[in-house]
């Protein structure tokens, strides 16, 4: 009888795994998707910094003189 209890009360319930493992796959889906947005994140702050830096550099330029008429 024990095990029969058992079996009732502490069965798995096959809807609840099923539950359960497409929420484990959800989250390692969204990690993945962190991880990425990250690294494209991290990819265009380092392309913004180096156009910045771009445009702060000072370029001596030669002035053109007039020309003579």
């Amino acid at each position: 009888m024990a095990k029969a209890l058992l079996g009732y009360v502490g069965g798995s319930d096959p809807r609840l795994l099923a539950e359960m493992r497409r929420l484990q796959q959800r989250v390692q889906d969204l990690e993945s998707e962190l991880v990425r947005i990250q690294a494209e994140n991290d990819t265009l702050t380092a392309a913004a910094q180096h156009e910045e830096s771009l445009l702060d550099m000072d370029i001596d330029v030669p002035k053109a003189e007039p020309a003579l008429t």
